[in-house]
């Protein structure tokens, strides 16, 4: 009979488990110990894209400031606004589209030329992005950067490797459809 004490004990550690897991990769159970934090860069990523800056701007800009599409509505959520910046819900599918991770993150607005992302809640406790905007030649050049921070030493480093991948080909998805919008948007004028 002891044995199925034990193999209870098993499954409550294993379910327990399976639940944090399930809560840090989307973002539901976030992990902000402020011990043993390691940061590591994300980025950069360049864009060049054949529109005005103020056109590329406002593209970035329309879901948090503007009327959102319907396909964004699915992607943020407004939850506060000011008036250079925004308190947003990014929803992200993860696990082949089985979950959703769901970020909240601040926005941050210095038309023309910046936005300023900065994690919230999220899989890991700190996250700092920029897209910087420069006229350039042909347009406009849209440059990515920023930082990611785990907590836990190796085992954080260990997360970080495993959410900077994911992280930086949502940011890479984004900036192509930014990309497609402002030089649809430049052809139209």
């Amino acid at each position: 009979m002891a044995w199925i004490g034990a193999l209870g004990a098993v499954t409550v550690a294993g379910v327990g488990a399976a639940a944090g897991y399930l809560g840090l990769v989307t973002g539901a159970m976030p992990l902000d110990v402020g011990v043993g934090r390691r940061a590591r860069p994300l980025g950069p990523q360049t864009v060049d894209i054949a529109a005005p800056r103020e056109v590329v701007f406002d593209v970035i800009a329309q879901p948090y400031l503007g009327r959102a599409t319907r396909a964004m509505r699915e992607k943020v959520s407004v939850l506060e606004q000011g008036s250079d910046m925004v308190l947003a819900a990014h929803r992200t599918p993860v696990a082949g589209g089985r979950l959703t991770a769901t970020t909240m993150e601040t926005v941050r607005f210095t038309r023309p030329e910046r936005v300023d992302f900065r994690l919230v809640r999220g899989p890991v406790p700190a996250v700092t992005e920029s897209f910087a905007l420069t006229e350039h030649e042909s347009g406009t050049r849209l440059v990515y950067e920023g930082e990611l921070a785990t907590d836990l030493w190796r085992a954080g480093q260990w997360w970080g490797g495993l959410v900077a991948p994911r992280w930086e080909a949502t940011v890479a998805a984004s900036l192509g459809a930014v990309r497609q919008e402002a030089e649809r948007r430049s052809a139209l004028r």
